[in-house]
C-alpha cells in the first residue's frame, strides 16, 4: 500500500492508487498569507516556486477558500508549472442544489484554476452517508464517471470531518481514489482516526492528512510541560518535526498537507519529509510521542479514550466528538474547540449535537471509563454550542446544505 518511492535527492514520494508519485509533503494553500483580506499573491508565488523546486508536487485548494483557487491558478499558469504538479480542489457540497450545480461549480473552478483538468477532485466535507445519498440521487456517480472518462477529473476523492462509523460508511459507498482526513498524534480517536486510516489502507484507498499540527497547536500552543519533554528527550528534534515524522511513519498515508507560509517552515518540513519514509520512527521517538500525548491528556477535562463503546446514541449524539472538543477548551482554546465541534456535529446531513441528548442513560451502561456521560454532554452543549451554533445548525437543516 502506497509504496515508498525516492525519485531524487530533494523529496520522498509515495504512490497513489494508480502508481502516480505524490510528494510526501503537500502544500495546503488555504493558509496563503493575506494582506487587506486578499491573498498576498507575490508572497504566495515565491513560496510555491520554492516548494516546487524542492520537490513538492501536491497542492490543495477548495472552492470555498476565498480567492485561493484563483491564486493557485494564477501561480500555476506561469511557464510550465501546471504540468509539474497535481492540483486538488473541492466541490462545495453546501452549494449543490440540483444536478446542474455540478457542472456550473466545476466549470467555475476550472476557470479560476486556469486549467482543463483537476488531478484530485474532492467532495468537500462529505461527513456522512445521507449526504452522499443526496448527491447520488442527483446523479453524482454518473457525473464523476463522465468527468473521469473525459480526463477532466483524474481522481475522485472526499474530505471528511464526521464520526469514525460515518467514515467507514462513506468509504464503502463508492470506489474512491483517495480520501482526506484530519489526523495527528492527538486525534488518534477523533473523527476518522487511526481506525479509519487503517480501514482505508485495507481497502487500498490512499489517505491525505490535513491538520497534522492541529493548525500549529502541536507546536506553538503545546503545554509548557510538553515542550519541556520534547526539549529534554527529543535529541534536538522540534515539536513540528516530531509530529510530522509520527505521520510519515505510517504507510497508509499518501501525503501530509502543511500550510507553509514562511521559507523557514517550508525548508524544515521538506528536510523532515526527505528523511521520513514509512517506518522512520525510532523507539525513542515513539516513546516520546506517548509521553507528550499523556502530558497533553493530563490537561483534559473528560477521561474519554474515544473507544466508542457508548455508541450509537439513540438520538444521534456523537459522544466521543463532544468530549474531544470539550477537552480542547482546556488544552487549546474555546474558539478552536467550537470550530472543531461545529464542523463535526452541525455541518452534516444527520446532525449529532450534544444538546440532542435526552438523558436516557444507555451510553453510561457501556462506558468502560465510568464517565457521567449525560452530565458531561450537558456541559459540552453549554460550552460548545455558542451563540452562532444554533443559527448554523438551523440553516444547514432548513436549507439542506448537506
Amino acid at each position: 500500500m502506497n509504496a515508498y518511492l525516492q525519485n531524487d535527492d530533494t523529496m520522498l514520494y509515495r504512490a497513489d492508487k494508480y502508481g502516480a508519485p505524490v510528494s510526501a509533503l503537500g502544500f495546503g494553500c488555504m493558509r496563503f498569507t493575506r494582506s487587506g483580506g486578499a491573498v498576498d499573491l507575490k508572497k504566495a508565488e515565491r513560496e510555491v516556486a520554492e516548494a516546487m523546486e524542492l520537490g513538492v508536487n501536491y497542492y490543495d485548494s477548495a472552492y470555498i477558500y476565498p480567492g485561493i483557487d484563483a491564486a493557485v491558478g494564477e501561480i500555476m499558469s506561469h511557464a510550465g508549472r501546471r504540468d509539474r504538479v497535481a492540483l486538488a480542489t473541492k466541490l462545495p457540497l453546501m452549494l449543490v442544489r440540483d444536478a446542474s450545480s455540478l457542472d456550473r461549480l466545476f466549470e467555475t473552478q476550472l476557470k479560476h484554476l486556469k486549467t482543463d483538468h483537476i488531478d484530485y477532485y474532492l467532495m468537500h466535507m462529505l461527513n456522512d452517508l445521507p449526504t452522499w445519498e443526496r448527491l447520488r440521487a442527483l446523479g453524482i456517480e454518473e457525473w464523476l464517471e463522465k468527468k473521469k472518462a473525459s480526463g477532466q477529473i483524474l481522481r475522485a476523492a472526499f474530505s471528511f470531518h464526521g464520526s469514525a462509523q460515518a467514515f467507514r460508511d462513506v468509504l464503502d459507498a463508492y470506489p474512491w481514489d483517495m480520501c482526506q482526513i484530519q489526523y495527528n498524534y492527538m486525534d488518534v480517536h477523533f473523527q476518522a482516526g487511526q481506525a479509519g486510516l487503517r480501514y482505508a489502507g485495507e481497502k487500498g484507498v490512499p489517505v491525505v492528512i490535513m491538520e497534522p499540527l492541529r493548525g500549529g497547536r502541536l507546536v506553538g500552543m503545546l503545554p509548557k510541560t510538553s515542550k519541556a519533554l520534547i526539549e529534554r528527550e527529543g535529541g534536538g528534534v522540534s515539536p513540528a518535526r516530531l509530529a510530522l515524522r509520527w505521520l510519515w511513519d505510517q504507510p497508509e498515508i499518501l501525503c501530509v498537507l502543511s500550510g507553509m507560509n514562511s521559507p523557514e517552515m517550508l525548508r524544515e518540513n521538506v528536510e523532515t519529509a526527505r528523511a521520513s519514509p514509512p517506518g522512520c520512527m525510532t523507539d525513542a521517538e515513539r516513546a516520546l510521542i506517548e509521553k507528550v500525548r499523556a502530558d497533553i491528556a493530563a490537561h483534559t477535562r473528560v477521561g474519554c479514550t474515544g473507544c466508542g463503546y457508548c455508541m450509537p446514541c439513540p438520538k444521534g449524539v456523537d459522544i466521543p466528538t463532544a468530549f474531544r472538543c470539550l477537552n480542547l477548551t482546556s488544552s487549546e482554546s474555546l474558539k478552536s474547540a467550537r470550530t472543531d465541534y461545529l464542523r463535526a456535529t452541525a455541518l452534516r446531513r444527520e446532525q449529532s449535537s450534544a444538546s440532542q441528548c435526552i438523558r436516557c442513560g444507555k451510553c453510561e451502561t457501556h462506558c468502560p471509563q465510568g464517565i457521567a456521560i449525560r452530565d458531561m454532554l450537558a456541559q459540552a452543549a453549554k460550552e460548545l454550542e455558542g451563540p452562532t451554533y444554533p443559527v448554523v445548525k438551523k440553516a444547514v437543516r432548513l436549507l439542506k446544505l448537506y
